[in-house]
């Protein structure tokens, strides 16, 4: 499984003579099979940093994955191939046809007899279901999700992190997680980094100490949740 170092990462973009410094110096270390959210305000720089990891963009500082990942990354929207059915975008990141995983992991996001579908014949929600079904089906080392529950009604997005939960379980994947949502973060991670507003840098470092599995309805992972959001409105 992956071990991700970064050390110092830093990204700036251009406009002319212009520089807009984005990210300043991010370090964290993830061992494998570890799962880290990340957590800022809103335009701070979380999806370049995810982008920096998935070699999408280049940056400063160090950055070591190893051994080489295998990579699965679901983005904000879902980008999936318009002129491809849903079963056959997920067939598409196979090395080898393998019908009846491609239909067990339809079922597993609920899209069971979905699969003849196009993506614009769906919602969004569920077009992002199997964007998330597409990502898991490769058994990645290394997994990146970026809101991946954002476009999904509450109840969906709840059953889609219990089903991401049991997943993992069963595997050894290092996971890093972009979230708007602190409760998620709390359910979910093992480690929560809080970033600053851009230039973006390293507010804290904290880990979840609650055993897994985890309810939402805990009133301590509420009240963790809660903490995480008046440490990134005092901005420690």
């Amino acid at each position: 499984m992956t071990r991700v170092v970064a050390e110092g990462l830093s990204k700036s973009f251009f406009r002319g003579p212009e520089e807009k410094k984005v990210l300043e110096g991010i370090s964290f270390r993830l061992e494998p099979g570890q799962f880290l959210a990340i957590l800022g305000p809103s335009g701070c720089g979380k999806t370049t940093l995810l982008h920096v990891l998935a070699g999408l963009e280049d940056g400063r500082g160090r950055l070591s994955l190893e051994p080489v990942p295998k990579l699965g990354y679901v983005f904000q929207e879902p980008r999936l191939l318009p002129w491809l059915t849903l079963e056959r975008n997920l067939a598409f990141v196979l090395p080898r046809p393998d019908g009846a995983r491609v239909q067990a992991w339809l079922e597993r996001v609920g899209l069971r007899g979905f699969g003849r579908y196009y993506p614009h014949q769906v919602s969004l929600g569920m077009q992002q279901r199997a964007a998330v079904a597409r990502a898991l089906l490769i058994e990645p080392t290394l997994l990146l999700l970026d809101e991946p529950f954002s476009s999904l009604d509450e109840l969906t997005a709840q059953q889609m992190r219990t089903e991401l939960q049991g997943w993992l379980a069963q595997t050894a994947a290092t996971v890093v997680l972009v979230t708007h949502n602190p409760l998620e973060a709390a359910y979910l991670a093992d480690r929560v980094l809080l970033l600053s507003r851009s230039p973006t840098r390293v507010l804290s470092e904290l880990e979840v100490p609650f055993p897994r599995p985890r309810t939402l309805e805990a009133p301590e992972l509420w009240r963790f949740a809660r903490g995480l959001v008046r440490r990134l409105e005092a901005g420690v």
